[in-house]
C-alpha cells in the first residue's frame, strides 16, 4: 500500500472511530440516574428493600414523560446496610457518577446525615421518604428535602399520646443513635411536662440479653415503657419485659413499625396493656391514593408493601417531576444538578400517593402527618391491619 493510500486509509479510520465515540457519548449525554439509599442486608433490610422497591415502581410507572424527550433514565439502588460508614462510602460513589441527579433515601436519620454532607457539597438532591432527625433539615441545605414529618413533633405526639391513656410514670430506652435518642429525649421532655414521672433514661446498643437493664424496669413497674429506636431491638425488649412479669404500656416510634417486630414479639406484644407506636407513615391502605399502588406493588413483588415503600414511591416521583421541569427549562437536554435540586424546592401542591406536597425554605414539608397505631396481631403477614388510633396533620416547628 503506498503512503498516500495508507494516511486516506488511517484518515477514514480515524473518523470512523471520531463519529463512533460522538455517537457514543451522545448516547451516554441523555442517560439520567436516580439513586437510592436504603438497607438492603441486615436486621431493617426488610423496611429498606421495600423503599427500594417503591422508588423502583414509581421510576418504571412515572418516567414516561423523560422517555419522551429522549432521555433515557434507569434505578442505581445502594445498600447502606443501615451503616454511617456504608453510606458515606455509597455517596460517594454516587456523587463521582455525574449521570446520578437525585438520591432517594435514607432509612435511617443516622445514615442519612452524614451522607447528605457528601450529597450537598455535590450539590446533588436527595428526597427523603423517611428520615424524622430535625438535623435533617435544620441544617438549611438546599439538597435535602423531606416528605415526613420529624421526630420533634413526633415524640410530643407520642407523649401526649401516653397521657390520654393516663399514664403517671414512665422508664425511656433508646439505642444511641441519633435518631433513637433523639425521639427519646423529645419524648421524655414532653412526658415530664405532661406530668409523667419519669423512673429511668437508658441507652444500649444490646440486641439480645436486656436482663441488666430490665431489672430497675420491674421494680419500678412503670406504667408505660417507650423505647426509642428500631424494630428488631425493640420487640426483643419489649418480649423479654413481659416474660420478666411487666404489665404494662409498651410504646415506641415509627422505627418499630417493620412486620419483623411481630415475628420477634409474638404474642406478646397483644398482651399485657398493648403495644403502640407513633409514626409519621401509616399503614398504605390509610391513603386516599394507595390503593392502586399497593395493588401494582403486590403483583410486582408479590408482597404487602412495609412501612415506607409508599413513601418511597412519592419521593422518586417528586424527583422524577424536578427532573423532568428543569430538563424542559434546558430545552430538553439533561439538566444539571443544581437545576434539579431547585425544581424540587420550586415544586407547589405536588400531587404524590400519600399527600400533597410543597416544601418550605430548608426542606421540610409544609404540613405532615403523624398515626398512633396499635399492634392488633401477632402474624407478621398482618402488620398492615394494625389499628390507627390517631391521626393528626402538624405543621413543623418554625
Amino acid at each position: 500500500m503506498s503512503t498516500r493510500r495508507f494516511s486516506v486509509f488511517s484518515m477514514m479510520v480515524a473518523a470512523s472511530i471520531s463519529l463512533a465515540l460522538c455517537g457514543s457519548v451522545g448516547a451516554a449525554d441523555k442517560s439520567i440516574k436516580i439513586a437510592t439509599q436504603s438497607p438492603l442486608s441486615g436486621d431493617q433490610s426488610v423496611i429498606g428493600v421495600d423503599i427500594k422497591r417503591g422508588a423502583e415502581l414509581a421510576l418504571e410507572q412515572l418516567g414516561g414523560p423523560l422517555v419522551d424527550m429522549g432521555l433515557k433514565i434507569e434505578l442505581a439502588p445502594f445498600d447502606d446496610q443501615a451503616n454511617p460508614d456504608a453510606g458515606v462510602a455509597n455517596a460517594k460513589r454516587i456523587v463521582s457518577d455525574p449521570a446520578i441527579l437525585a438520591v432517594v433515601g435514607h432509612y435511617n436519620s443516622g445514615v442519612q446525615i452524614p451522607s447528605s454532607e457528601v450529597y450537598h457539597t455535590s450539590g446533588l438532591v436527595n428526597v427523603s421518604p423517611a428520615n424524622t432527625n430535625p438535623k435533617v433539615t435544620t441544617r438549611g441545605y438546599l439538597e435535602v428535602n423531606r416528605i415526613v414529618g420529624r421526630d420533634d413533633v413526633q415524640g410530643v405526639v407520642g407523649a401526649d399520646f401516653a397521657a390520654s391513656k393516663g399514664v403517671k410514670s414512665v422508664f425511656v430506652v433508646h439505642d444511641k443513635t441519633a435518631y433513637g435518642q433523639g425521639i427519646a429525649e423529645f419524648f421524655k421532655q414532653k412526658a415530664t411536662e405532661n406530668g409523667m414521672k419519669v423512673l429511668g433514661f437508658e441507652g444500649t446498643e444490646e440486641k439480645a440479653n436486656f436482663d441488666a437493664l430490665l431489672s430497675p424496669v420491674v421494680a419500678g413497674n412503670p406504667d408505660l415503657v417507650y423505647f426509642g429506636g428500631m424494630a428488631f431491638q425493640a420487640a426483643v425488649l419489649f418480649k423479654q419485659a413481659r416474660e420478666r412479669g411487666y404489665e404494662g404500656i409498651f410504646l415506641s416510634d415509627d422505627g418499630f413499625d417493620s412486620s419483623d417486630a411481630a415475628k420477634i414479639g409474638g404474642d406478646t406484644l397483644i398482651s399485657g396493656g398493648g403495644t403502640f407506636y407513633s409514626t409519621v407513615s401509616g399503614p398504605a391502605s390509610v391513603y386516599a391514593g394507595t390503593a392502586k399502588f399497593i395493588k401494582d406493588f403486590e403483583a410486582k413483588y408479590n408482597a404487602t408493601p412495609q412501612p415506607f415503600a409508599a413513601q418511597a414511591y412519592d419521593s422518586m416521583a417528586i424527583s422524577l417531576k424536578a427532573i423532568e421541569d428543569a430538563a424542559k427549562a434546558a430545552n430538553n437536554a439533561v439538566p444539571t444538578r443544581a437545576a434539579v435540586a431547585k425544581a424540587v424546592r420550586d415544586l407547589k401542591e405536588f400531587k404524590g400517593i400519600t399527600g400533597t406536597f410543597t416544601f418550605n425554605k430548608i426542606g421540610d414539608p409544609e404540613k405532615a402527618l403523624y398515626f398512633v397505631i396499635q399492634v392488633v396481631s401477632k402474624d407478621p403477614a398482618k402488620w398492615s391491619e394494625n389499628k390507627v388510633v390517631q391521626t393528626l396533620e402538624i405543621a413543623p416547628p418554625q
